[in-house]
């Protein structure tokens, strides 16, 4: 598996973002059982992603760049700096602009628009899950072209696969955070599930985007891994933990994140 995976990494960036995608689905599909879920629970789980993205964004991306760029001949720490700072700069522009709706808030920022409130919902989701379609796909690409076959790659390898897990078990909730809220309000069960599933389709399309740009632009990856990272923790800071501490019982998100940073962690130790 691990030769296919280094011989093909376009189309291991392709299914591992499909996998994620499933997940985000999944978590979607809980309008069919339940026409209500728990905020505490909500809370809890958005506190997992957030903890998942934050290991993620230095096991997974900001190490491995820091790794290359010294094996690249590279001051170690300046791509690590720029690509980071030039991810979360990104998504600060298209948070500027693009309309959307915060999921637990309801507040709406970007240019005011006339969009349904379901549409608004869905981009802000979708506006997450751009950053982690691209950090697996680059995480495939990185494996593929940042050594030779070697325990080295082998390692990358096992980390993209790690990175692909991790960011599917946090995209159950945000399926849910989509989808719940729509049936809660009167919206049929199957409408809220293909609108909630839906919000994760740009995943697939960014992994294979990210996989592209890594394989063809070896120099540049140190900055691409470190973009990733900035993007994603863009999302955990100005999203997910600000909307995950909306109760009184704040530890509930806290202990969450604790949980969700110790298991991507363990999956990036253990496959990476």
């Amino acid at each position: 598996m691990t030769e296919w995976i280094y011989q093909n990494p376009i189309l291991a960036a392709l299914l591992g973002t499909l996998f994620t995608y499933a997940i985000t689905a999944l978590g979607a599909a809980l309008v069919f059982p339940f026409k209500n879920v728990s905020k505490k629970l909500f809370n809890g789980l958005l506190g997992f992603s957030a903890g998942v993205m934050i290991a993620a964004s230095f096991w997974s991306l900001l190490s491995p760049s820091i790794d290359l760029a010294d094996e690249l001949g590279m001051i170690p720490w300046v791509p690590a700096v720029i690509g980071f700072l030039s991810g979360g700069l990104f998504l600060l522009v298209i948070d500027r602009f693009l309309p959307h709706m915060h999921v637990m808030t309801k507040h709406e920022e970007g240019i005011k628009s006339s969009w349904h409130r379901s549409i608004l919902l869905v981009l802000a989701i979708t506006l997450h899950n751009i950053p982690e379609g691209l950090a697996v796909g680059i995480a495939f690409g990185y494996a593929a072209v940042a050594f030779d076959s070697s325990f080295a790659a082998t390692a990358a390898i096992g980390g993209a696969i790690a990175l692909a897990i991790g960011i599917g078990l946090q995209n159950f909730p945000e399926g849910a955070a989509v989808s719940v809220p729509l049936r809660r309000e009167g919206m049929s069960s199957k409408k809220a599930f293909m609108i909630g599933q839906f919000s994760g389709m740009v995943e697939p399309i960014a992994g294979v985007i990210g996989a592209l740009l890594a394989i063809s632009m070896r120099n540049s990856l140190p900055y691409a891994l470190s973009f990733a990272a900035g993007a994603m923790i863009y999302v955990v800071i100005e999203e997910l933990i600000p909307e995950s501490q909306m109760m009184e019982t704040t530890k509930i998100a806290t202990v969450g994140a604790m949980v969700g940073f110790a298991v991507m962690m363990t999956l990036d130790i253990a496959l990476g």
